[in-house]
């Protein structure tokens, strides 16, 4: 990510936060109602636990976007983690476009076209990671009962 893309989430970031529960509650919200094989995965997740952990692996993601060395290993192991969930290729597309109008409806008129190409890029290094993981995870692999984070 450039320097520039950097500062811009890391400036969006505390008028996100500060409205965290809209957020991740908007963000689950857009994913079901765009792909319901998405709503399966978390048929059997306490959602209020599931958004927690989105909002803190976001919190991450957005202090180590300066920090490759922390921030590839850990999106790398979450990738991992996800390929036992079920998590397909295909979920990405639906995880961006979720996490862009989730923002978009806690920013408003904040979300300005350089905040959307920001966070635009943030996700496109966060997922591109994750799924070359997702991609090297052994076949296989039980499916695991616990949720998604």
């Amino acid at each position: 990510m450039n320097p520039d893309h950097i500062a811009i989430v890391r400036s969006s970031w505390p008028a996100i936060a500060v409205r965290d529960e809209a957020l991740t509650v908007r963000f689950y919200e857009v994913m079901f109602d765009i792909d319901e094989s998405a709503a399966r995965l978390f048929a059997s997740v306490d959602m209020a636990s599931q958004r927690a952990k989105l909002f803190a692996s976001l919190t991450v993601i957005v202090d180590a976007l300066d920090d490759l060395d922390q921030l590839l290993p850990a999106v790398a192991e979450l990738g991992r983690r996800h390929a036992t969930y079920g998590v397909q290729r295909r979920h990405f597309d639906v995880v961006g476009q979720s996490l862009a109008l989730a923002i978009e409806r806690v920013l408003g008129d904040d979300f300005t076209p350089a905040v959307r190409e920001a966070w635009a890029e943030a996700y496109a290094l966060v997922s591109a990671v994750m799924m070359r993981a997702l991609d090297r995870a052994p076949a296989g692999d039980a499916r695991s009962v616990l949720p998604p984070s």
